[in-house]
């Protein structure tokens, strides 16, 4: 009510700074869905689907971040899963990345037309620290997504775990670098290790439950927003 909501992962990877330009603002929306993934108890497959457009009716301006936000009874187990370095996918392709390192896939929606597959890996960079590689392979683009406990006040709104991803800058201006009309990315995965199945994703929330799930993202022009739903563990859509 008296701001743009904070950043919940202030911690991570910084963006180069760039100054804010003039451009539309967005209206955005999230729906998303928590599914069982059919292999093991808890785990289960987080879908989000998120909107956006802008007020005037023409594209969406471009973004800067992407914070995906997890219900604090979402864990996550990408220690059980292989990874796939960012130099393997730019010199021969997500083809070369290990089985087993694909956590997640989805659909980009440029404007104002068209669609292009998206595939994330499980990786692990050189501070150690864990993360994903978000993967446009028609476009050949390569985003680097940071996995972060998300800020105290974010705690108290019921998340724990983030997914922290940014667009760097590039030789476009700015406020000419096209927004997407939408995208659908889900985050999960199982896989067999010592006989046993594993789930990249987990819920201690039961079947009927309901989860929060958001997404905080920045723009290019300054604008922050953050689309949120409430998620009923099982059901096959969410309520913005």
């Amino acid at each position: 009510a008296y701001g743009p909501p904070p950043d919940p992962a202030p911690g991570g990877p910084q963006r180069p700074y760039e100054p804010d330009v003039p451009g539309p603002r967005n209206i955005d929306a999230l729906a998303a869905t928590v599914t069982p993934d059919g292999a093991t108890a808890r785990g289960v497959r987080v879908a989000f689907d998120r909107t956006s457009r802008s007020e005037t009716g023409g594209a969406p301006a471009g973004a800067r971040r992407f914070v995906f936000l997890f219900d604090d009874s979402i864990r996550f187990r990408p220690e059980s899963f292989p990874v796939c370095a960012r130099s393997v996918i730019e010199e021969k392709g997500v083809t070369a990345c290990p089985v087993g390192s694909r956590v997640g896939r989805g659909t980009s929606h440029v404007y104002p037309e068209g669609t292009a597959e998206v595939l994330a890996f499980n990786t692990r960079y050189a501070n150690g620290s864990r993360g994903a590689l978000v993967v446009i392979p028609a476009s050949r683009t390569v985003l680097e997504l940071t996995w972060e406990r998300v800020t105290r006040p974010y705690q108290q709104r019921g998340y724990l775990w983030a997914l922290d991803e940014i667009l760097p800058p590039s030789a476009i201006p700015p406020q000419e670098r096209a927004g997407t009309r939408r995208f659908e990315l889900e985050w999960g995965a199982t896989r067999q290790a010592g006989g046993r199945p594993v789930s990249f994703a987990e819920t201690s929330a039961k079947p009927g439950e309901k989860v929060r799930i958001g997404l905080w993202s920045s723009f290019v022009t300054g604008q922050v927003v953050l689309p949120r739903t409430t998620v009923v563990v099982g059901e096959p859509g969410g309520r913005p």
